[in-house]
């Protein structure tokens, strides 16, 4: 039965290389249009041009954001930052994922040994299909060790140790892939001079695609410490406990959260993602990422050129008076917006591409590494400048863009234009994210 359907699998492939053409070129016949579906909480960026930089005075003198004219591709933006709601599903699948691989290393059910024709597959692939039981004598043995032990529980609590939940994850580096003395050279069919440097700062030689597959693993769990370590002199021990878990703040935004973590966040989405429309007999791939600074500005502009607020206007209030964002107002009244710390995202209104929270609320990770000098040689198509630091890199190599402003910055912070940044291993209580999507075929 095997041998027969491997048969007819080879018939159907020759047979759609035959040729059944008038000897015209026509392309490859077959070939499905593929309409790409909106993303879930996702809205539409069109490409465009726009004046990119500051559009009042540079308060701080610090002269890192001068206007030039840059263009930028279409792309799919989350409408809000993303949540603690939808954190918490990725830290929740870290911790099923480790449970269920150490059940699968003694229980046989939890791995799966051989696809649906029988054939035999690695063993290491889980079978998510089977219930994890905790009324199970043998698993709770085999997963006592994911919880603090009996001398770090506090009044016999029986807690995930969240120091535990590490993800590992890969990506590939196009950036060295691209470097000339990188490419495969067709006449010696081989990598002649390429190095890499991995993410260790080592040099690796290139002697085939492995070496621009690059790895990591980050625990992913927010510092909720964060809430107090950020404020010295401060009582914010309930935001430390409750914040990411009660359910009063499921759709504040995530804060705690470092670019690591976003970047680790990322691939983790793209890859439930293709998971799913693997299932649906698609291959096709589009990876979430977090938005280059550009889109970012591009984005929080909505269209409006030279605009200093998301909103349009050159004010943090309406013409009712009210604010127009959650951010630190007048002297430091943090209340007189509306909130106090955070609030819930979609509070205020979107701008003009259907965006939420572009200023104020949280402060947002980008993907580009921070150079004062940035805006004078990135390019003007797609603007883009990254470094992957190392660990034993200066902290001047690990500053990541982050734009926005937060509920605990002046209204300088909220401008569109203005730029700064925050060390790559660092999480505080006012900076979060959100994902972008390239968009196929340009608009």
């Amino acid at each position: 039965m095997k041998k027969l359907l491997v048969l007819s699998v080879i018939i159907a492939f020759l047979s759609s290389c035959g040729s059944q053409q008038n000897g015209e070129l026509t392309g490859v016949p077959g070939r499905k249009s593929y309409a790409e579906p909106i993303p879930y909480n996702m809205v539409f960026v069109p490409m465009g041009s726009f004046n990119m930089g500051g559009n009042d005075q540079d308060v701080a003198w610090a002269i890192n954001s001068p206007t030039r004219t840059v263009s930028v591709d279409a792309f799919w933006m989350d409408q809000t930052e993303i949540t603690n709601n939808q954190y918490r599903q990725f830290v929740f699948y870290v911790r099923d994922s480790i449970a269920r691989r150490k059940l699968a290393e003694q229980i046989d059910d939890f791995a799966i040994s051989e696809d649906e024709f029988g054939n035999p597959i690695d063993p290491s692939v889980l079978d998510w299909d089977v219930p994890m039981d905790p009324m199970d004598e043998e698993q709770a043995e085999i997963l006592s060790d994911m919880y603090y032990s009996k001398d770090e529980t506090f009044y016999g609590r029986k807690e995930i140790d969240t120091r535990k939940l590490d993800f590992e994850y890969w990506w590939i580096d196009y950036k060295q892939a691209a470097q000339k003395k990188n490419r495969y050279n067709f006449n010696t069919k081989s990598y002649d001079t390429g190095e890499v440097v991995n993410i260790m700062g080592v040099p690796v030689k290139v002697t085939d695609r492995r070496a621009f597959i690059l790895n990591d693993r980050v625990n992913v769990y927010p510092d909720t410490l964060a809430w107090i370590s950020d404020f010295t002199y401060a009582f914010n021990e309930p935001y430390t406990t409750s914040y990411f878990w009660h359910p009063s703040y499921d759709n504040y935004p995530v804060v705690g959260v470092s670019w690591k973590q976003a970047f680790a966040f990322s691939i983790w989405r793209t890859q439930m993602y293709n998971k799913f429309l693997a299932s649906q007999g698609s291959s096709f791939s589009n990876d979430f990422r977090l938005p280059t600074e550009a889109e970012w500005e591009y984005a929080a502009r909505g269209g409006l050129d030279h605009n200093m607020y998301p909103w349009g206007g050159p004010y943090t209030r309406n013409k009712e008076g009210c604010f127009l964002a959650n951010f630190k107002p007048l002297r430091g009244n943090y209340t007189d917006d509306g909130g106090y710390i955070t609030v819930a995202v979609g509070t205020y209104e979107p701008n003009d591409y259907g965006l939420y929270d572009m200023s104020g609320n949280v402060a947002e990770w980008t993907a580009n590494a921070f150079d004062e000098s940035a805006y004078s040689f990135m390019h003007d198509m797609n603007p883009d400048y990254k470094y992957n630091a190392k660990p034993n890199d200066p902290p001047a190599l690990k500053r990541k863009v982050i734009r926005g402003g937060s509920w605990k910055d002046i209204g300088y912070f909220l401008q569109i234009g203005t730029r700064t940044f925050e060390y790559q291993d660092t999480a505080k209580s006012y900076i979060g994210f959100r994902n972008v999507k390239s968009y196929l075929g340009g608009k």
